[in-house]
């Protein structure tokens, strides 16, 4: 992996760990929990996905752990939500799916790219930026005694499975490794947007 490669990377988790972080500071205030709680929820929302997978490569101490920065822009995002949660929450009511979805593909090719660079198997990276991608969220929702969205609404973990093979397939197909990576990024986007706006979900069990 290349310096660009690196710094790539680094600003889209960055930027990941930011967005993340402040949906679940977000998550708190609806969940009605005090400080402390929102710092936990957005810290566990922002870095949850991100352990789980470094945990899973054998990168340990995870990476978000071993750098300040991570946690620092996690807080961050917390404060932001706590101190200005009026304005937040009034500019956000739209927006929300908007960050989530870039949360969700931001994280998903980051988790990709990384089992890539450590040479995992091309099934594996996929999963692996699965993970990365939904694993905050999913911690999140057991924080709050509720059922993971991953597991009971629209296309989800669908859509950064779709965003994690297509960044892997062309970057095995010879594509520079950030052009893969925004290519698997803007379709776990799209897919995740436009599922939410038309309603499409995954086929369930018809009930008796």
């Amino acid at each position: 992996m290349t310096n660009k490669d690196d710094r790539f990377s680094f600003g889209a988790d960055i930027a990941g760990t930011l967005v993340f972080a402040i949906e679940g500071a977000v998550a708190a205030v609806h969940g009605n929990l005090d400080l402390m709680g929102l710092m936990v929820l957005a810290f566990a929302t922002a870095l949850g996905g991100g352990i789980i997978r470094d945990l899973l490569i054998g990168d340990v101490p995870p990476a978000s752990l071993r750098d300040w920065r991570y946690g620092a822009t996690a807080f961050a995002g917390a404060a932001i939500v706590f101190f200005l949660h009026r304005p937040v929450e009034r500019h956000m009511t739209g927006e929300i799916v908007i960050l989530d979805a870039a949360g969700l593909s931001l994280f998903a090719i980051v988790g990709t790219q990384k089992a890539l660079a450590f040479r995992m198997h091309p099934l594996v990276a996929v999963l692996l930026g699965t993970i990365s991608g939904v694993g905050g969220g999913t911690v999140r929702d057991v924080l709050l005694a509720q059922v993971p969205t991953v597991l009971r609404s629209d296309v989800y973990a669908t859509a950064a499975l779709a965003g994690a093979i297509l960044m892997t397939v062309a970057y095995r197909a010879g594509l520079p490794q950030i052009w893969a990576a925004t290519v698997g990024g803007l379709i776990c986007f799209s897919l995740r947007v436009v599922s939410v706006w038309q309603h499409w979900n995954l086929p369930r069990v018809l009930g008796e």
